[in-house]
């Protein structure tokens, strides 16, 4: 694979960073600071997404029937560097625009279609995913959350936590069980919730990693229509295996990473402490994990560029990533733990917290590795 960048690419990258310079307020890095599912970045994305959009730069890989201008694959990951290289403005939208969108393309009916993908497009939506549940995290098979058919509309009762940004989402992506308890993968169901549904209870759970970010979400006796199923039931597992594909590696989180560290061997080497031999080995070690990661998503989307069906190279890609994160985080902490307080370095902060749930977001770090060992070593399942 040749990933030398065109001068079409280039260009490309050259127009992203014009326009992050032109709109990007001089208190961003403040309001990055509060976290993606704070109300102040909310009300920042809900402000910046739409001139994104204006400007064809929120969702130019969508086909062109949902307002996107189907250009390739590369192009897509060249404007979320870009983007999460300058800290992520479009907050929780990502999820929208990285693979709820792209989910409901493929397996919502013409009336999800309609109702939801020009409000995405326009830079106007917030949801959430309703995903992990107390003794169901990355185990996805083992929910408990029931969807149970009453007529012409579903009941649904059940529990769901760490779900990000659903204090002020618009809409839920649900997953809940539809077949008989104990079901797995064969009994899951999406369906799309409005999160101002009575029954719906939302409790913030307090964190190191933002405020607003996580929370609990309860279902009691929640009703909404058979039309709001994504799919068939039984056809869940299948359709959130393809969006999760997508979302592991649609966030390059490695960019974020690769410039905080650029920045940390900046402020060592202002204050001369970047001459030690201790210090240079781990901010290289810190780099080429970066490096390493980056290109692994690489292959990822060399795939995507080419119609290959996804494979276990996106499993290797997010463990690449982890490694990548977390080596610059805690390149920082030991060699400048004084700038992980205070208001000084806020993308310093920034990084790290996000840092904190790379390894637990789209799939534990440890399922990861499972997947790596079935998948990708051809490893015998342990008993």
């Amino acid at each position: 694979m040749d990933f030398t960048w065109t001068e079409e690419d280039a260009a490309y990258r050259a127009r992203i960073r014009a326009f992050l310079e032109r709109e990007l307020p001089d208190t961003w890095p403040d309001i990055a600071r509060h976290g993606p599912g704070s109300a102040e970045q909310t009300a920042f994305s809900l402000d910046f997404c739409p001139k994104l959009a204006e400007a064809g730069l929120l969702i130019p890989h969508w086909p062109e029937e949902w307002g996107g201008a189907a250009r390739p694959a590369w192009e897509h990951f060249i404007l979320g560097e870009e983007l999460w290289r300058a800290g992520e403005p479009r907050g929780a939208q990502y999820m929208n625009v990285n693979w709820i969108g792209p989910v409901l393309m493929k397996y919502g009916s013409p009336e999800q279609k309609a109702r939801y993908l020009p409000e995405m497009a326009q830079g106007r939506a917030i949801w959430c995913q309703g995903f992990s549940e107390p003794n169901a995290g990355s185990d996805l098979a083992s929910l408990r959350t029931r969807a149970v058919r009453d007529g012409a509309d579903y009941v649904i009762n059940g529990q769901k936590i760490w779900t990000s940004y659903a204090a002020l989402a618009g809409t839920c992506f649900l997953l809940a069980q539809t077949g008989d308890a104990g079901g797995g993968r064969s009994g899951i169901a999406i369906f799309l919730v409005p999160m101002d549904t009575p029954g719906i209870e939302v409790r913030a759970i307090p964190s190191l990693i933002g405020h607003g970010d996580i929370h609990e979400v309860f279902f009691t006796d929640v009703r909404v229509p058979a039309s709001a199923r994504v799919g068939e039931e039984g056809e869940g597992w299948a359709i959130i295996s393809y969006g999760l594909a997508n979302e592991r590696v649609g966030i390059p989180r490695y960019e974020m990473a690769s410039h905080e560290l650029d920045r940390m061997v900046a402020e060592l080497k202002a204050r001369g402490q970047f001459g030690d031999s201790v210090v240079r080995s781990r901010a290289a070690a810190a780099g080429a994990a970066c490096e390493a990661a980056r290109l692994q998503v690489y292959r990822v989307v060399d795939g995507r560029a080419r119609n290959l069906a996804p494979g276990s190279d996106s499993n290797l890609a997010r463990v690449a990533v982890v490694t990548a994160e977390h080596a610059v985080t805690d390149f920082g902490m030991d060699f400048l733990p004084d700038c992980f307080s205070g208001t000084d370095h806020p993308s310093f902060l920034s990084h790290h917290e996000r840092a904190i749930v790379t390894g637990i977001a789209a799939g534990a770090a440890e399922i990861q590795l499972n997947l790596v060992a079935r998948r990708h070593l051809n490893l015998p399942k342990g008993a």
